[in-house]
């Protein structure tokens, strides 16, 4: 399915009446959800809605120059959903193909509605209902649910994290976030100075080489770069042997062992791991290079997310003499470019403040019980996927250690596995309640990045036992979420009396 086709499929008029699934968010993980709801619960009816003009969430939203995936799509793809590029490390095109592919096949299309932007929900005890709040152009309108499930990522779509320098305004060039790239922005022949050394300046220093005079990465302190294969050999050598399937589903298993075993080196051998990671870079890097200045920071290896760059392209941009890179503190921005603390001068016609993301649990929406607002951070996780004292109410939130949408499938099928046995019983509620009042709390993220601890306190938190953890192992996840039993003594099931809603929409 392309775009034009998604269009000529999707409903044009707004959403209106119930469903029993309303899904907020058209990524990866709303539609995931959509093909488990359609393949594991036909009977359920079920919406995806979502603010923007186009599926896809990151993959459409990011617009800058090489935006690409620094997980491998044999693990970030879906379970059901064979990925058979010869590309393990993606570009953006490729998974929005990838994606309306899926749509296609499990004919979510005409269930997604865009430009539906939900304000706020309240559940309704009585009824066992959610009345959801959305707006699209204007206009503002309700509908109702028996489920709302967040498929809404983890940051803010309105805009990234954006400190200001001083002497911003004497600076005569242009000054770009990479969330909000401009279609008209020509840096042919052009002086670049990207701040940051993250996954998204590491994308951006090889992919606008080839045409800026010169391209510099402009970080505070350095970041751990990793070198990887674009093309994954063991699984373009297992798809010409093996049926799609079978190669897809074997090289998904050995990835996710390798990303573990590579994870756990890093947290339990850091010396080890940091010297391995360092003679990669010397091995790519021009003889003389700083590496230590440049690419070996002060924290372990993993105590942030590792930067993957394929193929090597950042360290071989550098080596042709097409990129630098300066480790120094900004003083201020002046006419022409940045004025360093150490007295150094940065030239620049065009300034990208690759600086980061802003974190925004469940999208920003408004959750009531009863007419009483909830506070997300005030609540526990359950089993990561849903949150204490508020009801039919599940979300997806990846791992920050490995691809997010490991964790988007298991909890996908649990979730349907829920729905399945409170139809069996009759049950038309369920909450998850903390027994034990003096559990020890701490932060839903244990991750040091800055993104991560700029918004913590906005986030649900974590218990210390019980399924009140949050894991960050794809292997203990699947032990919880798909061999273990919906039945949970802190759950709390119940049938409400006036639960029956008629939906104006066709069930599957």
């Amino acid at each position: 399915m392309t775009v034009n086709s998604l269009n000529q499929v999707r409903p044009t008029q707004s959403l209106r009446g119930h469903v029993d699934v309303l899904i907020v968010g058209a990524g990866i993980s709303g539609l995931g959800m959509g093909h488990y709801l359609a393949t594991m619960q036909p009977g359920k009816s079920f919406a995806i809605v979502d603010s923007r003009d186009a599926i896809g969430g990151t993959w459409d939203l990011f617009r800058y120059p090489g935006i690409r995936s620094d997980s491998d799509l044999h693990t970030f793809g879906y379970e059901f959903k064979p990925w058979t590029s010869d590309n393990a490390i993606a570009d953006a095109h490729e998974i929005l193909d990838y994606l309306h592919e899926v749509v296609d096949e499990d004919d979510l299309g005409r269930r997604i509605y865009l430009h539906h932007k939900v304000l706020k929900a309240d559940f309704d005890s009585a009824t066992a209902q959610w009345t959801v709040a959305l707006e699209r152009d204007g206009e503002h309108f309700e509908v109702t649910c028996d489920w709302l499930f967040g498929a809404t990522g983890y940051y803010d779509y309105a805009g990234g994290h954006r400190p200001h320098f001083e002497g911003e305004e004497d600076f005569e060039g242009r000054i770009v976030h990479p969330q909000s790239w401009p279609e008209d922005l020509d840096y042919t022949g052009k002086k670049v100075v990207v701040i940051g050394s993250g996954a998204t300046a590491v994308t951006l220093i090889p992919a606008m080489a080839g045409e800026v005079e010169h391209i510099t990465m402009l970080q505070r302190s350095p970041s751990y770069v990793m070198p990887l294969p674009r093309k994954d050999p063991i699984a373009n050598s297992l798809r010409k042997v093996l049926p799609a399937k079978a190669a897809y589903a074997a090289t998904r298993r050995f990835n996710i062992g390798k990303g573990r075993f590579i994870y756990n080196l890093c947290q339990r051998h850091p010396k080890l791991a940091r010297r391995i990671i360092r003679s990669l870079n010397v091995k790519a890097l021009p003889e003389g290079f700083e590496v230590d200045t440049h690419f070996n920071p002060t924290y372990n290896p993993w105590d942030q997310r590792l930067c993957a760059v394929p193929d090597a392209d950042l360290f071989r941009t550098i080596a042709r003499g097409k990129a630098s890179v300066v480790t120094d503190r900004i003083a201020r921005f002046t006419k022409t470019g940045i004025l360093l603390e150490s007295g150094k001068t940065l030239d620049a016609d065009i300034i990208v403040t690759a600086t980061g993301l802003k974190l925004l649990p469940l999208g920003g929406i408004q959750v009531s019980v009863d007419g009483e607002v909830k506070n997300p951070h005030d609540s526990l996780l359950y089993k990561s996927f849903m949150i204490s004292d508020i009801p039919n109410l599940a979300f997806a939130f990846g791992y920050t250690n490995s691809s997010w949408t490991l964790k988007v499938g298991l909890v996908c099928e649990h979730l349907c596995r829920l729905l399945a046995y409170m139809d069996r019983h009759g049950y038309t509620t369920v909450v998850p309640i903390v027994d034990d009042p003096h559990m020890d709390k701490r932060p839903m993220l244990d991750f040091s990045a800055g993104y991560v601890q700029r918004s913590v306190d906005l986030f649900p938190q974590q218990g210390s036992t019980g399924p009140w953890t949050v894991e960050m192992d794809y292997w203990a996840d699947h032990d919880r979420l798909r061999k273990g039993s919906v039945e949970d003594p802190a759950l709390r099931f119940s049938t409400a009396v006036g639960a029956q809603a008629v939906s104006r929409l066709a069930r599957a």
